[in-house]
Parts: structure tokens; C-alpha cells; sequence
């Protein structure tokens, strides 16, 4: 059976002083996943109302907003997402993903470039180099007896095991490589880092950002808006296999828990809110979220 959520997320961005030009892309809205989630409801509501506003998706399928304003804006923006979704468990089965030995040839035999092609994924995007220190260590943890979704598994283990999260340590202009080095980060740190490990084994690999279902500690109630978005990887595991998803800051395979907002090469094609604006002065920024599971 899946399991319904109600989803709020409130992100806003204070000014100092009024400004008078913006244009923003935003992702917040869930994906409809075939066979995984499907949402029944979602609207982003934008405050003060845009002179533009523009709904459509981008080339990775990724649901979007486009607002431009042209007049005064004193207090800032506000964005807020509003949901309701379906989630089914993805249950890991039989693995017939293809060995890591077979990979390039496997990507290589796919015409398709479309959205979900495997060849996007293979190499350094704008947020992902290729990181020698990375490559290593993705050596270290795999032999070439196995499979591609082996490869991930192991990969995203030992990811949790030799990292440490720590909320504030790094920013999203964080390079995987840094964060790596330093062996603590958040979560977006951990998928990029897992990112470029696999690519760096030939497997493709993408970034996740989403909401994951958080509980409060035993005995205490759930506290309004102190739930967050997360990231986690999917890797193309070969033709038989496809895309399989997976959360190395968890140790886990992306499941009910899991809501999709976006799939991208990394952060960058996934930002909840890119753009810019015209101002003087000091800005702040904050956030939201409420993931709450339905009877």
C-alpha cells in the first residue's frame, strides 16, 4: 500500500531596503514517478504576486516555476509549496545489474538522449568535477566481481561509516571535494561525493533532491516546520535494471519515506530557488518544511 503525505514548505528571502527587479526559477513541486509516487495535489503560491509567472518543466522533466517582478518589493519574497502525494516502497529485488566490467559497453549500446539517458550522467557536471582523492577512494571499496547496484550499495555504506554529519559545516557553493577532505558535510555533500565516486567507476550517476519523512525523538512531539528537504543518488545499474536510487546519508535504498522533487546531474540542476534581484543592504533567507504522513 502507499502512504499518503501532507506536504508544506514555506522558503523566504528578507531584503534591508525595497527592491524593484527579480526573476527567479523555482522546483519544489513533486514529481510523478510511474509506478513510485504520484502526487494528487501541489501549488507553489508566490508572495508578493509576480509582474510574470510561467509553470513548466525542464529538459530533466523537473516541474517549474518562472517568476519576474518589475515593481516594489519592500519586504521581500516568499515561496510556499503546498501537496499532497502518494509514495510506494521500492523494495530492493533481484539484482541484475551489470557488472562493472561491462558498463561502458552497456552505456555505450544506448541511442536514446533523452532525459533518463545514461549518458548525461557520466561525466563532470557543473557541480561535479572529477576528483582524483574521490576516484581512490571509490577503488578502495569495490572490485570488479561486481555489479553495478553492488558498487552503490558499497559505495553509499562506506560513505555513512567515514562521514560525519554536521548541519552548518558546509554551504551549497561547497565543493564535493572539500567536503570529502574534511569528511563531514550534509547531505548534499554526501550524494555529490557518492555522485562522482561511481562516475568515476563508469556507472552514471545523478543527483535526488526531495523531502524525506522525518520522526521526533520517542516520547516528544512533531514539531510544526522542523522537517527539511534532502538529497540522496540514483545510479543506472544497466539495460535490464535501469535507475535505482539510494541514500548514503542514511546508509539506505531510497524508499516510502522518500518523496522526489527533482533529478539532475547535481545540486545545480535541482536548486529549489535560483535567480537573482537588485538590492542594497544586507538579505536573509530561511525555511520550512512539514512532511506529515496521512491516515
Amino acid at each position: 500500500m502507499p502512504t499518503r503525505y501532507d506536504i508544506k514548505l514555506r522558503i523566504y528571502y528578507t531584503y534591508a531596503d525595497a527592491t524593484g527587479l527579480g526573476r527567479h526559477v523555482v522546483r519544489l513541486e513533486p514529481l510523478d514517478v510511474p509506478g513510485v509516487q504520484r502526487v494528487q495535489v501541489r501549488h507553489v503560491d508566490v508572495s508578493p504576486r509576480p509582474a510574470e509567472r510561467v509553470d513548466g518543466t525542464d529538459f530533466f522533466g523537473n516541474r517549474t516555476v518562472e517568476v519576474a517582478f518589475d515593481g516594489r518589493v519592500d519586504r521581500g519574497v516568499e515561496f510556499n509549496l503546498k501537496a499532497k502525494v502518494e509514495r510506494r516502497s521500492q523494495r530492493p529485488g533481484l539484482d541484475i545489474s551489470t557488472p562493472l566490467t561491462r558498463m561502458a559497453q552497456e552505456v555505450t549500446a544506448v541511442r536514446a538522449l533523452d532525459h533518463a539517458s545514461p549518458h548525461h550522467f557520466t561525466g563532470a557536471s557543473p557541480r561535479v568535477n572529477q576528483s582524483p582523492s574521490i576516484a581512490d577512494y571509490a577503488r578502495q571499496q569495490v572490485s570488479d566481481r561486481m555489479t553495478a547496484q553492488e558498487a552503490m550499495v558499497a559505495i553509499g555504506q562506506h560513505l555513512h561509516d567515514d562521514m560525519t554529519f554536521v548541519p552548518g559545516a558546509t554551504d551549497a557553493q561547497t565543493p564535493p571535494e572539500e567536503a570529502f577532505e574534511q569528511r563531514h558535510g550534509v547531505c548534499q555533500d554526501y550524494a555529490h561525493i557518492m555522485v562522482a565516486a561511481l562516475r568515476s567507476l563508469g556507472v552514471p550517476a545523478g543527483y535526488v533532491s526531495g523531502f524525506l519523512r522525518t520522526d521526533p525523538p520517542e516520547g516528544q512531539e512533531r514539531l510544526e516546520g522542523a522537517d527539511a528537504m534532502h538529497a540522496w543518488v540514483r545510479a543506472w545499474c544497466g539495460r535490464e535494471m535501469g535507475w535505482v536510487e539510494y541514500d548514503p546519508t542514511n546508509a539506505m535504498a531510497a524508499g516510502a519515506d522518500h518523496i522526489v522533487v527533482g533529478y539532475g546531474r547535481d545540486y545545480g540542476d535541482v536548486a529549489p530557488v535560483k535567480g537573482v534581484a537588485r538590492m542594497v543592504g544586507q538579505s536573509g533567507t530561511g525555511h520550512s518544511v512539514d512532511v506529515v504522513p496521512l491516515s
